[in-house]
């Protein structure tokens, strides 16, 4: 494999730390940002703070990056927490491949659950286009997130997917650090978490040898996310209804800042995070003797029969199933209490939805019918699963 300076794409080194660090603190908007955060520590002490841990982006990830994330999942959650560490074994550079609810908390709380067990800490991936604020590439890569590069042309694509790839096989096999990144690009909307093969395939791009071994190398470990609430879903309905009425509608960098925000702050109800079996224990299903292409696709499989095995279910994800389907089959799984309760939210989050092109006619309808959706998906996933 040819060499790669990944200087565009990595986080910070130790040394760029502290200028990173000082020119952070000047930006009104992050502080504005971090004050509703932490509301009891002020400008000064959180400066103080910055500083005792400014000569390595570790310690920065490790002190300010996990107090950001427990007081987020602490202030937003009712429960949080995470299961099958146990299924991991001992601690080592690993590649966490997650469905994807929440641009910034998933990963947060990925981060704050490896420190809790004693386990270091993942490199995050996130793609450039949400780099909206120069605050937020700097918090990020001190976060120690690298940059995946949305480019436009399929030549620029093949040769930064390579180089994605180059870099996160050298973290995971010479700096032994591990990573995460989503199962695909972007949250699936409608919940249908499914992985993507060019993700799979991007991955097997930067090293050399059979397909399955290169994938062995990163010692890949499906993750599950599961909120009971998703405080973005109104927003997710609405681009769905926006790109049904006018397929060239892109999203405004104003609504990638709103989805942030609103990911953050929003009730989340109960969250848990579930670490599956390592792929490495399930690559011999994998025929050898397939093409490439098909190798890929049965990893993928493994990957979503994972992630799909255990989700947590909420009374929410039944009723939405059984709203849907306009029956009562999985009535047993919740109470009437429940049922007004999923009603009541759902009905409030689509009174939020409101469309200010006035060519699109708000449709209740589809829109409620894209947050049942939603919830019901990760039931339908599980089932057929763990059939």
């Amino acid at each position: 494999m040819m060499d790669y300076n990944f200087d565009d794409i990595r986080p910070y080194t130790d040394r760029e730390t502290p200028l990173a660090v000082e020119t952070l603190l000047k930006d009104q908007e992050f502080q504005m940002l971090r004050s509703k955060l932490m509301p009891d520590v002020d400008n000064e002490a959180f400066a103080k703070i910055c500083r005792t841990c400014n000569q390595a982006r570790d310690a920065f990830k490790a002190v300010i990056g996990c107090e950001v994330g427990t007081r987020i999942l602490t202030t937003s959650t009712f429960t949080y927490d995470a299961s099958g560490r146990s299924r991991l074994g001992e601690d080592k550079a690993f590649t966490y491949i997650s469905n994807h609810r929440d641009i910034i908390v998933d990963p947060l709380f990925l981060n704050v659950s490896l420190k809790n067990i004693n386990y270091r800490m993942a490199q995050i991936a996130i793609g450039d286009n949400l780099i909206k604020r120069q605050w937020i590439g700097i918090l990020v890569k001190l976060f120690g997130s690298f940059l995946v590069k949305r480019t436009p042309s399929l030549r620029e694509k093949i040769a930064e997917s390579t180089k994605l790839s180059a870099y996160i096989h050298h973290v995971t096999s010479d700096l032994n650090e591990s990573v995460w990144i989503a199962q695909r690009q972007g949250r699936a909307k409608d919940s249908d978490d499914r992985t993507q093969s060019a993700l799979i395939k991007m991955l097997t791009m930067g090293a050399e040898g059979p397909i399955i071994d290169r994938l062995k190398s990163l010692n890949i470990v499906p993750t599950t996310f599961s909120y009971e609430y998703d405080p973005c879903d109104f927003l997710k309905a609405r681009e769905m209804q926006a790109k049904r009425d006018n397929p060239s509608y892109k999203k405004s960098p104003q609504e990638d800042l709103i989805n942030m925000a609103t990911g953050v702050q929003g009730s989340k109800g109960r969250v848990h995070l579930t670490f599956g079996t390592p792929l490495n224990k399930m690559l011999n299903e994998v025929d050898p003797s397939l093409s490439n292409k098909l190798q890929i696709e049965s990893v993928c499989k493994l990957i979503d029969r994972e992630i799909h095995s255990h989700y947590r279910l909420y009374p929410g994800n039944y009723i939405a199933a059984d709203m849907l389907e306009g029956s009562d089959r999985f009535s047993k799984e919740y109470g009437l209490a429940d049922r007004m309760r999923f009603e009541d939210y759902l009905n409030s989050q689509l009174q939020k939805i409101v469309f200010e092109d006035s060519a699109i006619q708000k449709d209740e309808p589809f829109l409620k019918k894209c947050i049942l959706k939603m919830y019901a998906n990760p039931l339908y996933n599980k089932l057929d699963a763990t059939k």
